[in-house]
Order: C-alpha cells, then sequence, then structure tokens
C-alpha cells in the first residue's frame, strides 16, 4: 500500500468533494459564456395580444368556490349524529331518517322480548326447583325480623344463564337485521344513526349488554326506569342511555 501523501494545500485528484470543475476562460472584457447574439438579445418577440402576449388564464370551474363538484351527502340524520341541528343554517338532524318509533310500541316491544326469553326461563328455573336467592331471618335486638337476601349458589348458576339468554337474543336478532321478535311484531328496528345500517356485532353486543346486565345483576327495577327516563328526555333521536352507547336509533321498519 502506498504511503505517498497528497502536497499540503492541493486536494487529490480522486476527491470528488474537493475538486472544482474547470471552467471556461472568459475573452478578454466579454461574458465566459460567450458574446450574446445580434438581434435583440437574441430571444424571440413575445406573441401578440394583451397582457403581454400570454395566453389568458382558464376559466374557473362552475359551482364557485366549491370548484364544481358536489357537497358530499349528509349522514343519516344530519350532519352531526349528535348535533342540534334547528338552528338558522343548521341541517335539520332527522332529514332523511324514518320516522323515529313512538316510545309506547318501543315499551309494548320490549315487553313481548321480555316474555319471549323469560317465560321458557322460569319454566325451566322452576321444573329443577331451583332459587336464585336465599332468604334469611334474624332475630334483632328490639325482638324485630330482619330479612335479608343473598345469592345461592344455583342462583349465581341461574343469573349467568339469564345474562346469556337475554344478552344472545338481542345481540343475535339485532345484528341480524335490527329487530327482535317484538320489535319486528310491531313494525320497528334498530339502525345506526350515521347511515342507517343494520347495527355491527359490536355495537350489538354493547347495546344489548348496557340495556340486560344491570338489570339482571343488581338493579332489576331502577336500570329499567333509567333507560324509560333516558328515552323520553333525550332530544332528537329519543335515544336511552344503551343507544347512546351503540350510536343507534329505533326507527319504523314500515314508512
Amino acid at each position: 500500500m502506498s504511503t505517498d501523501q497528497p502536497p499540503p494545500g492541493q486536494p487529490p485528484e480522486d476527491d470528488p468533494f474537493l475538486k472544482k470543475p474547470q471552467e471556461p476562460t472568459p475573452p478578454s472584457g466579454g461574458s465566459p459564456y460567450g458574446p450574446p447574439p445580434s438581434g435583440g438579445g437574441g430571444y424571440p418577440p413575445p406573441p401578440s395580444g394583451g397582457s403581454g402576449g400570454y395566453p389568458p388564464p382558464p376559466p374557473p370551474p362552475p359551482g364557485g368556490p366549491g370548484g364544481g363538484y358536489p357537497p358530499p351527502p349528509p349522514p343519516y340524520g344530519g350532519g352531526d349524529p349528535y348535533g342540534g341541528g334547528g338552528g338558522s343554517g343548521m341541517p335539520d338532524p332527522l332529514a332523511g331518517m324514518p320516522p323515529l318509533a313512538d316510545f309506547g310500541k318501543r315499551l309494548a316491544a320490549r315487553v313481548i322480548d321480555v316474555l319471549i326469553v323469560g317465560v321458557p326461563l322460569y319454566l325451566i328455573q322452576f321444573a329443577f326447583n331451583a332459587r336464585r336467592y336465599t332468604v334469611n331471618t334474624n332475630q334483632g335486638e328490639d325482638a324485630t325480623e330482619i330479612i335479608t337476601r343473598s345469592y345461592s349458589g344455583t342462583g349465581l348458576v341461574w343469573t349467568l344463564i339469564s345474562i346469556i339468554a337475554y344478552v344472545g337474543y338481542d345481540w343475535w336478532f339485532t345484528k341480524k337485521n335490527g329487530q327482535t321478535l317484538g320489535k319486528k311484531a310491531l313494525g320497528l328496528r334498530t339502525a345506526m344513526l350515521n347511515d342507517g345500517s343494520v347495527p355491527p356485532s359490536n355495537a350489538a353486543l354493547g347495546r344489548a349488554a348496557l340495556l340486560w346486565i344491570p338489570t339482571l345483576v343488581c338493579c332489576l327495577c331502577l336500570w329499567p326506569l333509567a333507560l324509560i327516563v333516558s328515552m323520553l328526555i333525550d332530544k332528537p333521536y329519543k335515544q336511552g342511555l344503551h343507544d347512546k352507547v351503540a350510536k343507534t336509533v329505533v326507527v319504523r321498519a314500515n314508512t
């Protein structure tokens, strides 16, 4: 291997970053690129016409600032799925949506669904003589009886079976076509708020879980009451808490 080094201050011949390209030597008193051609600098004259001879810019597309393209269609139910609408210049949140279901029909459809699932469960439970709760009676200090209830072993099993039955029933029919048997009997269906489609599996499952699990585990009377109140006070879509979670609405199936 050679140990010769280039002289100090002089770049090596094969160093591409330090070599300078050789520039042509300009003639005395002239430009390095040679004398300009004669005839006004050698550039062709601009074409005749207004604005310096250049062609006019193309006309703007029709339709104003939008570029002539139509605006995208609003989602099923208007703009924002939870927007108020109704304001000046705001789209109607219920535009394009089938009529919302009447509260009375929704309640009747739910009663039908409860009977469809609950009656067979009760008959099976009665046949096995299973009790969900153990009732304990204790004597208080002032000779009063204190009655307490607690889940029995079989009670926990039957509660789990009931959750699977009610949630599975509601989940299956909602994801299938948006209609439980009760809704189908009364001409109602569950639909996604944003586009009116049949709820997908995850939305149907979340809706059914929030509808039934609190009712069956701890709040047999209070939770259905909370759902009823939420449907009555919600505007404009009449959504219960379970509808809010799944982003669904209940509408008429036959309009």
